[in-house]
């Protein structure tokens, strides 16, 4: 298959429609629908099921997917590279960050992307769970790193950046304070502090459940709007909270202890953009974000 029936290919996929695809892609219907032929002689199977109404990957559809998908964006993303080196990439980006290693990491991108192009520059500044997307959505920001899944409209989900072991930060002299790890079943025995409001559903539920995967109700502790508060209500033996494991490196103090989780899920965090779309400086700086990863 040449490049460019690959990318035919992997837009159906995506699109499920032969008229979306063709306007995404500026072809002619007649010439998706070609393409996709001429790829299913050439395998000797289908790659589509089509009904007047619907259009769907068949087993055999999904695997090529899959399979192409990973080299198609590594394709791309060479391109887009020698693209922004010959342009000459410059200006300013915006950036924000959730927490302490989202903006060591967004530092050192920084530093990469103005060695590679000196006319770069690479602001950053720190969200507030109060308003997670807010300076985002506003077009104050052109890029974000913080904690996914977001799911929120009018923000685009980039690439996951790193997954990190979860933790419990405790008071010092709680019983769990003194087990080597923690289960999700022992938050039915602590107060949970609480966001006060403006996070999604999607991480609210992850990161602040109001139940145990048993069932038993968690108790609900006081209520936060900036991070450091949750550092004093801890210390305060007010309650709990989960964080990312690392964060002990970043926010060890006097009355509080970390144990990590022997199960449950990882945080993960990653960037977002606005559902708009971004420039070309910004798509450079996620290449090097992901390298860094």
């Amino acid at each position: 298959m040449e490049l460019r029936d690959i990318e035919i290919f992997l837009a159906l996929a995506e699109e499920l429609h032969f008229g979306r695809t063709a306007e995404r892609l500026r072809v002619t219907p007649s010439r998706v629908s070609h393409v996709i032929k001429k790829a299913e002689r050439r395998i000797g199977g289908p790659l589509f099921e089509r009904t007047s109404r619907t259009v769907r990957l068949t087993p055999l559809g999904e695997r090529l997917r899959d399979d192409l998908l990973p080299a198609h964006t590594q394709i791309q993303r060479a391109v887009d590279r020698a693209v922004a080196g010959a342009r000459g990439i410059s200006g300013t980006l915006r950036v924000g960050y959730s927490t302490p290693w989202c903006a060591d990491l967004a530092l050192q991108a920084a530093k990469v992307l103005r060695t590679r192009y000196p006319g770069c520059v690479v602001r950053t500044q720190e969200i507030q769970f109060n308003e997670p997307f807010g300076p985002l959505l506003r077009g104050e920001l052109d890029l974000q790193i913080s904690e996914f899944p977001v799911r929120t409209h009018g923000v685009t989900e980039g690439p996951v950046l790193l997954r990190e072991r979860r933790a419990l930060m405790v008071p010092a002299d709680h019983p769990l304070a003194h087990q080597e790890s923690v289960s999700m079943e022992d938050l039915a025995e602590v107060p949970l502090i609480r966001s006060d409001g403006g996070l999604p559903a999607s991480l609210r539920d992850l990161h602040m459940p109001v139940r145990t995967p048993m069932g038993r109700p968690i108790p609900h502790g006081p209520s936060y709007t900036f991070w450091p508060e949750v550092l004093a209500l801890v210390a305060a033996g007010l309650g709990a909270s989960i964080v990312a494991a690392r964060a002990a490196s970043y926010h060890a103090r006097p009355g509080i202890a970390f144990v990590p989780f022997a199960d449950g899920p990882t945080v993960d965090y990653g960037v977002l953009w606005p559902a708009t779309g971004q420039a070309q400086l910004a798509m450079t700086f996620v290449d090097v974000l992901v390298d860094l990863r």
